[in-house]
C-alpha cells in the first residue's frame, strides 16, 4: 500500500475515535448492553483535536498522491505504462477513505436517525393535579444521538407523555402522569442508557412550563 493511503487510513481511524462517544451508545443499544453507552464519553473533549488530525492526514495523503513522480520506480516509459496500479494504491481508494472518514466524523450530526422513534401514549384528558413535570440533569451526553437514546428509554415507561432532551443543556424535561409512574422509575430508565442523573427538579403540575 502506498504511503498516502496508509496516511489516509490513520485519518479514518482518528475520525472513528473522534465519533466513538456517539457510536458506542448506538452499538450498545443494538447489542442490548445500553448500560455501557457512556463508557467512552471521556473522548468527547478530544474530538476537535482528533478531527483536526484526520483532516491534516488526509490533506497530506492527497498532496502525496499528486506529488509522487510517475517515473520514480522505473527507468523506461514503457515499463511505467505497463505497470498497472493496484486498487489499494490508487486515488480511487484514497477517495473512498476520504468519503468514509467524512461520514464517520460527521456521525454525531445524523446519529439521531438510527434510534427508534418514540411512540408515547397520547393522553387527551388528564387532571392537572395528576400531570407532573420533572427536569433531570444528566451527565455524559455528548451529541444528538445521546438525546435520542435517552428519549427512547423514557418512552418505554408507562405514563410518559413527553420528554425533551438536550445534550447542550445536559438535561431532559419530562412530562408524565404521576399516578402511573414515579421519579424513581424515570431515573431508572435514564440509568439504563449509561448516563448518570446528577440532579432532579420536580413540579407537581406538568402544565406549568
Amino acid at each position: 500500500m502506498r504511503k498516502e493511503n496508509m496516511t489516509s487510513s490513520v485519518g479514518l481511524i482518528t475520525a472513528f475515535a473522534a465519533s466513538l462517544c456517539c457510536i458506542t451508545p448506538l452499538i450498545a443499544l443494538v447489542a442490548g448492553a445500553s448500560g455501557a453507552a457512556s463508557a467512552l464519553t471521556w473522548l468527547a473533549p478530544f474530538r476537535p483535536y482528533l478531527i483536526g488530525m484526520s483532516v491534516l492526514t488526509l490533506v497530506f495523503a492527497w498532496v502525496q498522491s499528486f506529488s509522487t513522480p510517475k517515473t520514480a520506480q522505473c527507468k523506461a516509459v514503457e515499463s511505467c505504462t505497463a505497470t498497472k496500479k493496484s486498487f489499494l494504491a490508487s486515488r480511487s481508494f484514497l477517495l473512498l477513505i476520504t468519503v468514509a472518514t467524512a461520514l464517520v466524523a460527521a456521525f454525531p450530526l445524523y446519529s439521531k436517525a438510527f434510534y427508534p422513534t418514540s411512540n408515547l401514549e397520547t393522553m387527551l384528558v388528564v387532571e392537572p393535579s395528576k400531570m407532573h413535570k420533572a427536569v433531570f440533569t444528566i451527565k455524559g451526553m455528548t451529541c444528538a444521538g445521546c438525546e435520542a437514546h435517552v428519549n427512547s428509554e423514557l418512552a418505554k415507561v408507562n405514563g410518559m407523555v413527553e420528554s425533551i432532551t438536550s445534550y447542550a443543556k445536559r438535561n431532559t424535561v419530562v412530562r408524565f402522569v404521576g399516578t402511573k409512574t414515579t421519579i424513581q422509575q424515570l431515573q431508572a430508565a435514564i440509568a439504563k442508557t449509561g448516563y448518570k442523573v446528577i440532579a432532579t427538579k420536580l413540579e407537581t403540575n406538568g402544565n406549568n412550563k
